[in-house]
């Protein structure tokens, strides 16, 4: 079953749903896949135009007692041990000079490496045709008492549901519903960057990273790096810097240098420029990471939500996922929690499926405590991983938590 046909949003205008997830993320379909694996219907809604309307991501570890865990209550373990990527849980640590200050192999553990999009695809093609309203950009909801919700779209249509999930990320249009908090930017800046066919084009550059990931800091910055299964390097140019750096930077792929820049150089050449002054004193290897790097540079903030984000029980409505607890990437645990989220929140509605209400509250009795911890774990990481002595502290952390 797959459901990559299209249905758009303004053929269920004035619909009503049982069940409505805002958001086909990770979070959002583990959702509607384990509700499917116990025989309830869902309707998602995706504001992406198709499945591949844009890049989903890099390299992602699995974690046992979460992402994988999820995938075992939705049916899709096996499918999930065929996408591992062989080797991927190798880790470097670096310091900025090119010296390797910590390894760990590539033998797998209880956290392997998968591809954000093989298993998103999983995910999809367990779903029954039909499932995912593609193109449906939500613009906003209103109670209309007694759990009910109304839901509006940006095509004019809108659809009612009796339990309403808010799986919709960072900038979710769900959360008002139940809490004033937004996301507050880190400190962290992030420019992404990839090396195509890594292994022939840029050998130096490969052979320093390695076939998983790489760290490489020094005081409020890094690079870093993970080996993609087509065989690229993807590199997260990471700084700590005020929230409108990246702004005064042109990320865009086209035009020419104008003034003491040379006519020929591309914008994206000017950004490689600029990021280098950065990275003066740093080995080559790892300024070719940025140097080298093929096609666009990609601008990122880091944002999070606060860390002890939470809500009042509010009737027919809940969150999961970036929507319910976003935080920074450094715990590894954005994705793993959301699909673990998904998971625990369909099977509490299966097991409750004449009292939504009281599958609500145990899924958030849970979820509260679990991504306290986690983002806690993440706050914490950030604030080492850019702050004094950031080798020594992570080849520490890696070492007492192998």
């Amino acid at each position: 079953m797959s459901t990559h046909a299209s249905t758009h949003a303004s053929t269920h205008a004035s619909t009503h749903h049982p069940i409505a997830v805002i958001g086909a993320g990770l979070g959002g379909l583990a959702a509607a896949r384990v509700l499917h694996v116990h025989g309830i219907e869902a309707a998602v809604y995706e504001a992406d135009a198709s499945p591949t309307a844009r890049p989903q991501g890099g390299m992602l570890d699995i974690h046992g007692e979460s992402g994988q865990a999820a995938l075992r209550a939705a049916g899709l373990y096996e499918e999930f041990r065929a996408i591992v990527h062989p080797g991927g849980e190798a880790t470097r640590i670096l310091d900025k000079d090119g010296t390797v200050r910590h390894e760990d192999g590539p033998q797998e553990g209880d956290r392997p490496e998968v591809d954000r999009n093989d298993l998103r695809r999983i995910l999809l093609d367990s779903l029954p045709e039909g499932t995912i309203r593609w193109g449906a950009k939500v613009t906003g909801a209103r109670a209309l008492g007694g759990g009910r919700h109304e839901v509006s779209l940006a095509d004019g249509a809108v659809f009612t549901t009796d339990v309403l999930i808010g799986a919709d990320g960072a900038w979710s249009r769900i959360r008002p519903l139940l809490s004033p908090a937004t996301p507050a930017y880190t400190g962290i800046s992030f420019v992404e960057a990839d090396l195509h066919e890594a292994a022939t084009r840029h050998r130096a550059a490969a052979e320093l990273v390695g076939s998983g990931s790489m760290f490489a800091l020094a005081e409020g910055k890094g690079i870093l790096t993970h080996l993609e299964t087509d065989g690229s390097v993807h590199t997260y140019v990471a700084l700590k810097a005020d929230e409108d750096w990246l702004s005064t930077i042109d990320f865009t792929t086209t035009g020419t240098g104008t003034g003491t820049d040379i006519a020929t150089d591309t914008v994206t050449d000017i950004a490689k420029k600029t990021l280098l002054t950065h990275f003066e004193d740093w080995d080559d290897r790892l300024r070719a990471l940025i140097a080298d790097a093929d096609g666009a540079l990609v601008p990122r903030l880091i944002h999070a939500l606060p860390v002890d984000h939470r809500w009042e029980r509010t009737p027919g409505v809940t969150l999961l996922g970036d929507a319910a607890h976003l935080m920074s990437p450094f715990a590894g645990e954005g994705a793993n929690l959301a699909l673990l989220d998904g998971a625990e929140l369909a099977t509490a509605l299966a097991a409750h499926p004449a009292d939504p209400e009281s599958a609500l509250t145990a899924y958030e009795r849970s979820l509260f405590p679990r991504s306290h911890r986690s983002a806690g774990e993440s706050a914490a990481n950030l604030t080492f991983m850019f702050g004094p002595d950031p080798v020594r502290k992570l080849v520490e952390l890696m070492t007492s938590h192998p």
